[in-house]
């Protein structure tokens, strides 16, 4: 099988063990099935103006979480400034009318001058949402039901001690919903029953400035599948995600690390920084267990490094979209560079590849559409009025874009 086909494949697969309860779920957490940040959508266009939104709706607070999608509802969340409450609504795909809305309380604390009281990501499986949030008194999940908005059952996990305040979010693997709880104090990946939110298991971390990565699944060819999880104190490791074992690690990472693991022609990259710049980038070849193999550095990379952005992959290539307005192109499997362009602004959304494009979205606001190919190609510029950290959703054949205060439908209802 072509090593093209066998990622996608593998990323097929790996969604379908995540969310095989829920058939209609199509954007169920941060960057979409898998945290890949792709789609293969067709309908949605290169460039738009506010007349061809199907509808947008404004949001209560702030916050720079992004939306998640099943069937014909979409979740959000945003943060009351003045008293941190935590606001959840859910609006219908088709019109944007609200279904239901619900309000969970929290405490003032500090936070970043760039980060905001809602900057967790919920996580879906199929019939419920799970939110988390984060004071210095506790770190907190909760679980509602999609139709209704009704609290299932809520844990606290604790103290959350952090410079920056939280912005990691939780995943759904099987039956199990997975936080990350890299912070300033004591640190661990937590697997929480679906039904009962009880812990199954409790992988213990050491501490060394708060991680802000969400994890994704990868499938060896032959081997058991991995939980990655990246942060400074261990730099690149993997977890069993039924047990919490710890599978291998590499502890190459020197500062704090923002964006999330990205998983592309085999290999899987990320890296950290300070001071609002990428330090270090590497692909790391992953280890695997039942055969005795050891990860390894296949490469490092160098200038224009992300810190906040997660890059992305599309068949071969590897798209690093630096926060200061730089996007290189390379050869996911060698590291060969295609091209290297300046596109300007600073970012710290994430960049989507829907179709054969690129939609990377700057803080305030700007949509820069690029093709996701060998040759650099600027298709578009779009103003969305409003400054945004938020990644895009993509879910029947639509795109979701959130900036602080709203959320926007483009592109044809189900």
């Amino acid at each position: 099988m072509p090593a093209t086909c066998r990622d996608v494949f593998l990323t097929m697969l790996i969604f379908s063990m995540a969310a095989s309860n829920a058939p209609a779920q199509e954007w169920p957490r941060f960057r979409g099935p898998n945290g890949t940040g792709v789609s293969d959508a067709r309908t949605i266009p290169a460039r738009w103006t506010d007349a061809d939104y199907r509808w947008r709706v404004e949001l209560p607070g702030i916050g720079y979480s992004s939306p998640v999608v099943a069937g014909s509802r979409l979740f959000i969340t945003s943060g009351l400034e003045d008293d941190a409450t935590q606001v959840v609504t859910c609006l219908s795909t088709t019109d944007g009318s609200v279904l239901w809305q619900r309000r969970l309380s929290s405490t003032p604390h500090p936070r970043h001058q760039f980060n905001c009281y809602a900057s967790s990501t919920p996580a879906l499986d199929g019939d419920s949402v799970y939110l988390m949030w984060a004071a210095p008194e506790r770190l907190s999940l909760v679980k509602l039901d999609q139709q209704t908005g009704e609290e299932r059952w809520r844990r606290d996990l604790g103290p959350f001690v952090a410079e920056h305040a939280i912005g990691a979010s939780p995943i759904v693997f099987e039956d199990s919903v997975i936080v990350p709880n890299e912070q300033d104090g004591a640190s661990s990946i937590i697997a929480l029953d679906r039904a009962t939110g009880e812990t199954r298991w409790l992988a213990k971390r050491r501490t060394e400035k708060t991680a802000y990565a969400t994890p994704c699944l990868y499938q060896p060819e032959d081997g058991q599948v991995q939980l990655l999880v990246n942060s400074w104190a261990h730099g690149f490791s993997a977890l069993d995600p039924r047990t919490g074992e710890a599978l291998w690690e590499l502890p190459i990472l020197k500062y704090r690390v923002v964006n999330s693991p990205a998983v592309a022609g085999g290999l899987v990259f990320a890296s950290c920084g300070t001071g609002g710049i990428g330090r270090q980038m590497f692909a790391v070849r992953p280890g695997n267990p039942r055969k005795g193999t050891p990860p390894e550095v296949a490469y490092e990379l160098t200038g224009s490094l992300p810190y906040v952005v997660t890059p992305v992959g599309f068949g071969d290539l590897l798209f690093s979209w630096y926060d200061k307005g730089i996007v290189t192109c390379l050869e996911a499997s060698t590291g060969k560079i295609v091209w290297k362009e300046r596109i300007g602004g600073e970012y710290f959304a994430s960049p989507v590849c829907v179709g054969e494009r690129l939609y990377g979205i700057s803080r305030d606001g700007q949509v820069v559409v690029l093709a996701a190919s060998r040759r650099f190609e600027e298709l578009a510029r779009i103003d969305l009025g409003e400054r945004t950290n938020a990644t895009p959703a993509i879910a029947a054949g639509a795109m979701y874009l959130r900036t602080a205060s709203h959320v926007m439908a483009l592109g044809p209802a189900e």
